[in-house]
């Protein structure tokens, strides 16, 4: 039997020094374990399970660099700049950077004592990259959001496929971790089929959140009642909204009325958002109205309430943004608004969210020449890109060109990146000696490369970011000279300096191609469209069923069986009859089988069940109120043939 590749109780330690912990959570050490004996594993976590932990600690506990490939900037920068903060030597690849940048990071890497490499989907394929992963001693490759690597997943990235060739670059027994919050039993599987597991292995906790009360209220005034919620909720929460414009209407109404309120959208500077996310964080700001935006690299255990003012486009979003309450497994409310708007709302989306496929082409064909890229050229090129320039000069419709985008993305054709905010970054390309002598003989330098390097530390060997605002208050100059002292410099060729610039990036993973080449088959169009469907059917049932456990409902969603909850707004009601969980359910099931035989009248029902008439009676009625049960102009009642087999 081959030795483990590290010894569990280093991890103990590890977890214990760093993150403050002296025992892992359920299912972290069984990964950890897992990854140890050098097995292929897929970890299903749900939301605030700590994924992070189960590549982290191993890796540090472990010779070599380990390989983390996740989609989103962000968060790859914020881990990076924590495990460095910990003193942790971490690096990021991501589109953003210059292939300067990029090749200086993997040669630190390779010769560095790095322990993290984070590197963004686009980017494992490119050449630059794959001529040097091979040089790197890697101990892990983890794949975060790894549901993005199914065409059956909400949210498939066609650059995920090509994370399985980095198998023919890298020693066998390098084991790959993939982990994901949300998967279906189809995604489950095809997770381990695409990254070629070399044995089936899937380890996962229960999707439950027990101490969640489940809620969808069905309202027209969304504003009224969410005032009258949050005077009643206790402690701090987040209400999510589908538009920045009604993420900043909501909370200025909410402050009006006396709710400590703020909001937050991508659309605010990297600034504002951090500083909005601390005042929440601290508890400073109570409630927090937010886009989708918010969310990513959430620590807040106490959040009593996450309630939804729009319904989500599919159950795996809506799991994973009310799955941030209740961190702390102390009670807590995700709640869910709805009206009949919200419907024709969703339909139409769908109408919107599948162009016609020539729009599609128009759209793709448009992109090429906003970007000015010819005809077979543009492979692996990357450009900034104002989605509003685009459709400002254009004269394009804005909701149908995303989703056109989006769907060339699909499709493999671009990739597209979240608008980042990317700071000024030095490198000195000379040796101290060198910068030196140039400082003996360029005094009107000197004092300017000295504030620098008092400034910031590890310039010589890697890409710092600075901000050349701090350094001119530092300075007591303009923000002007100090651009101007870093322009001269780096034409001097005594640092390489890259101005910093704020902007969401095109990637072509292939050279652009003439239309008749586009290929966009009518087949595969309407396979993407019925799957969206399906998941917005599911989505809508679930805002509309007022008969079934809401945990149910969305456990059964992902596969997994369980009772009911007891304390969702359909199992309070039930709850009122004054009938146990165990007995309503018995009572239900006898029901059920003689319903499933006959008809008969309420009396005669009543009396074959055999359980005390009044009870009886109590579920009866809970049957036909909740539409279960029907009554026919013979006042005969009858199971609802749809409804037969369900809870």
């Amino acid at each position: 039997m081959p030795q483990p590749r590290f010894n569990i109780e280093k991890c103990r330690q590890i977890l214990i020094k760093y993150w403050g912990f002296d025992v892992f959570r359920p299912l972290q050490e069984d990964i950890i374990s897992s990854i140890a004996a050098g097995r292929d594993t897929l970890g299903l976590m749900p939301t605030g399970g700590g994924k992070s932990v189960t590549f982290q600690v191993p890796a540090i506990a472990s010779e070599g660099i380990c390989l983390v490939i996740t989609p989103l900037i962000a968060l790859m920068k914020e881990q990076v700049s924590r495990l460095n903060r910990m003193e942790i030597k971490a690096a990021s690849i991501h589109s953003a950077m210059s292939a300067e940048e990029i090749d200086n990071a993997l040669e630190n890497c390779i010769y560095g004592d790095y322990k993290f490499l984070y590197v963004s989907p686009e980017r494992v394929a490119t050449p630059l990259f794959r001529a040097k992963a091979g040089r790197l001693n890697l101990s892990l490759v983890a794949v975060d959001e790894a549901h993005c690597i199914s065409q059956w997943g909400y949210d498939f990235r066609p650059s995920y496929l090509k994370i399985a060739s980095l198998r023919d670059l890298i020693p066998d027994d390098v084991p790959f971790l993939a982990l994901t919050a949300t998967a279906t039993g189809q995604v489950i599987d095809d997770i381990m089929e695409k990254l070629e597991f070399r044995e089936k292995n899937v380890l996962r906790t229960s999707f439950a959140r027990k101490n969640i009360n489940y809620f969808v209220r069905q309202v027209e005034e969304k504003g009224t009642y969410l005032f009258k919620a949050l005077q009643s909720y206790k402690g701090s929460g987040i209400v999510y909204v589908r538009s920045r414009k009604r993420s900043k209407e909501v909370a200025i109404s909410l402050s009006e009325n006396g709710i400590n309120a703020d909001f937050y959208h991508a659309g605010l500077d990297d600034e504002m958002r951090d500083r909005k996310q601390a005042s929440w964080s601290s508890g400073e700001t109570r409630v927090i109205v937010a886009t989708n935006a918010f969310g990513m690299g959430i620590d807040k255990p106490d959040v009593r309430f996450v309630i939804h003012w729009d319904i989500p486009d599919c159950i795996e979003n809506y799991f994973q943004e009310s799955g941030r309450a209740g961190r702390d497994g102390k009670p807590a409310y995700a709640v869910l608004l709805y009206s009949p708007a919200d419907k024709n709302r969703l339909t139409d989306s769908l109408r919107q969210k599948f162009p016609p496929v020539e729009k599609i082409k128009d759209t793709y064909e448009a992109l090429c020449n906003f970007l000015q890229v010819p005809y077979g050229a543009g492979k692996d090129n990357v450009f900034d890109f104002s989605i509003q320039d685009f459709v400002s000069r254009y004269r394009l419709p804005v909701i149908e060109t995303f989703n056109s985008l989006a769907f060339l993305q699909r499709e493999g054709y671009v990739e597209f990146t979240e608008e980042i905010n990317n700071p000024s970054r030095v490198r000195f390309v000379v040796g101290r000696d060198d910068l030196y002598k140039f400082q003996v003989s360029n005094e009107s330098f000197d004092g300017f490369i000295k504030l620098v390097l008092r400034s910031y530390s590890g310039m010589f060997t890697e890409f710092v970011a600075i901000n050349e605002e701090s350094l001119a208050r530092k300075a007591a100059i303009s923000r002007d000279t100090v651009y101007q002292f870093l322009v001269k410099l780096s034409a001097m060729n005594i640092i390489r300096y890259i101005p910093g610039r704020k902007t969401a990036l095109v990637i072509f993973p292939e050279e652009r191609l003439v239309r008749k080449a586009l290929m966009i088959s009518p087949d595969n169009y309407h396979h993407v469209r019925e799957k969206y469907m399906y998941r917005l059917e599911k989505m809508i049932d679930y805002a509309e069923s007022d008969n079934r456990c809401r945990s149910v409902v969305l456990l059964d969603y992902f596969g997994e069986e369980s009772g009911r909850c007891g304390i969702c707004d359909v199992c309070r009601e039930r709850n009122e009859l004054d009938l146990s969980k165990y007995e309503f359910d018995l009572i239900l099931n006898e029901i059920k089988e003689i319903l499933a035989r006959q008809k008969c009248d309420a009396l005669e029902l009543a009396s074959k069940v055999g359980h005390d008439d009044e009870k009886v009676v109590k579920v009866i009625r809970w049957l036909l109120d909740h539409n279960k049960i029907v009554s026919g102009s013979d006042r005969l009642l009858s199971w609802k043939e749809h409804d037969l087999f369900t809870r």
